[in-house]
């Protein structure tokens, strides 16, 4: 099972679709009801729930991130207008900041044993205040926030201290908060090696509280989150009751990641067991706000994606990782998370951040240029025009959602996997409806808690669960310039309180409700 999976699974034209009339069904297709109810307690989705993460090495580059960036800045503002991007990953225990040229280079922390069981990067990555500016830049082009991450596996208080500095004058408001480390619950493993074996959280809350301090020092309204772990829901909630007493004002979410399958070369890992689900997700969501609300802090899922160690060719870069990522960013939604980060970025940089090791090209079927970006929502190669990818219309599908109010939706399938979510947004009801099932349609019944004027659907589909290519949502691809707007927004029956929709096999659809 997944070492990480501690959130696991978490007036138009009509279209026709996979060979059905929009509103016709289907005769051998299963009949169910989603019912919509309002919630007795409010709960809104944050405008800024959707983000991206990246390495923190990426800033080696320093062109990368800049105003002049303007395919991924493009990129960026299709799939949110509020988005959240997050810097951090295995490369930010080996990245240092030159603050001038009296600045030296840090010694290389070189685990003991063999290093090809050694997940880490074996190198240290330049980050200079130019590349620091370019993001300013960069952030202010794409109207996003940051989560930046600072180095904890092998640093100092003064360097975390004088890079905190110049992050901070630079982003100012744009600045979410500051992350301390990356996966520290692995630090004491043989494939991460950063710590050694009995190294354990106690350890760690006290090393943590040092460079939390030594920013405080000379950043005083500096806020932090932590504490970013890979698979150790105890240490997000245990870090949540003790850092908010400690330094208390500066903690302002609980962090954690979540893959849910890996590694891409394990045969066990495939579309199937991707689309399946896991009912743990709700017994851990639940344990961590029940922490978090008390103490005024949410819980954020910075880093994830569809497979761990750079994703799989034929699924995390095909078709069913849109539908499970729609899914799975609206689950965790529905128990209260304030944003979910998928990680990606440029193949190099994902390679390096791994030790240098590409699993995902083992299982390729033939030669591929990624290397170890399969999962990326945003292909950012070099040479290569910036790409949405299928997991982008997963995503861009759910943050339909975000600014609204969280209602309860109950989903009645007779076995067929599928799942429902939906929020309000002033008089509209959005219904997101994904069923992930293969084989079986649905012909749905919704139910609505107030009278419908009119109802009208987006479809998310594409040729196939494993096709990387033709994938749309509501009739239109993003285009080679990210624009992207409905082209197809097909109006479906309504009578009274009640909408009726047939949904494929292996589609989504984003239904709109107006009272």
């Amino acid at each position: 099972m997944n070492r990480r999976s501690f959130l696991v699974r978490t007036g138009a034209a009509a279209a026709t679709v996979a060979g059905w009339p929009a509103n016709s069904f289907a005769l051998n297709a299963t009949s169910s009801e989603l019912r919509l109810t309002e919630r007795s307690i409010e709960a809104r989705i944050p405008l800024t729930y959707t983000g991206l993460s990246f390495e923190l090495a990426q800033l080696s580059e320093p062109g990368f991130f800049s105003a002049a960036s303007t395919g991924l800045i493009a990129h960026c503002r299709t799939l949110s207008a509020n988005g959240v991007l997050r810097l951090g990953g295995n490369s930010s225990e080996f990245c240092w900041f030159q603050a001038d040229s009296s600045t030296t280079e840090p010694k290389l922390h070189v685990p003991s044993g063999d290093l090809n069981a050694n997940w880490m990067p074996h190198r240290l990555f330049r980050i200079t205040p130019q590349a620091v500016d370019n993001l300013a830049g960069f952030l202010k082009a794409t109207g996003w926030r940051i989560i930046y991450g600072i180095n904890f596996g092998n640093n100092t208080p003064e360097r975390a201290a004088a890079e905190a500095v110049y992050v901070a004058s630079k982003f100012r408001d744009r600045l979410e908060y500051f992350q301390i480390g990356n996966e520290p619950d692995l630090y004491r493993t043989a494939s991460n090696g950063t710590r050694p074996p009995g190294w354990d959280f106690d350890d760690y809350a006290r090393e943590w509280a040092g460079l939390a301090r030594a920013i405080l020092a000379k950043v005083p309204n500096a806020k932090f989150a932590g504490p970013d772990v890979a698979g150790s829901s105890d240490w997000v909630t245990r870090f949540g009751e003790r850092m908010t007493v400690e330094l208390p004002g500066k903690i302002v979410t609980v962090t954690g990641h979540y893959y849910a399958s890996g590694p891409p070369n394990d045969p066990r890992v495939t579309i199937e067991h991707l689309l399946r689900g896991n009912p743990k997700i709700a017994d851990d969501m639940k344990r961590i706000e029940a922490v978090a609300q008390p103490r005024g802090i949410v819980y954020r899922m910075t880093e994830g994606n569809s497979c761990y160690r750079g994703g799989k060719p034929g699924m995390s870069d095909a078709f069913a990782s849109a539908l499970w990522a729609g899914d799975y960013m609206l689950e965790l939604a529905s128990f209260g998370c304030s944003g979910v980060n998928f990680h990606g970025g440029r193949g190099s940089f994902l390679s390096a951040s791994l030790g240098d090791h590409t699993p995902g090209m083992d299982v390729a079927k033939k030669p591929q240029t990624m290397r170890a970006g399969y999962y990326t929502p945003i292909r950012v190669e070099p040479g290569t025009p910036v790409k949405a990818m299928p997991i982008f219309y997963g995503m861009m599908m759910a943050n339909q959602l975000a600014g609204g109010r969280v209602m309860d939706a109950d989903l009645k399938a007779d076995g067929v996997n599928a799942t429902a979510y939906a929020a309000r947004i002033g008089k509209t009801i959005k219904v997101a409806i994904f069923n992930k099932d293969a084989a079986q349609p649905l012909d749905l019944k919704i139910q609505s808690p107030q009278r419908i004027r009119s109802a009208n659907a987006w479809r998310l589909q594409a040729p196939a669960l494993d096709a990387t290519e033709g994938v749309t949502l509501a009739g239109a691809e993003v285009d080679s310039q990210a624009h992207w707007s409905p082209r197809a927004a097909e109006r479906i029956e309504a009578n009274g309180a009640s909408a009726r929709i047939h949904v494929p096999a292996a589609s989504g659809v984003l239904v709109l409700l107006e009272a």
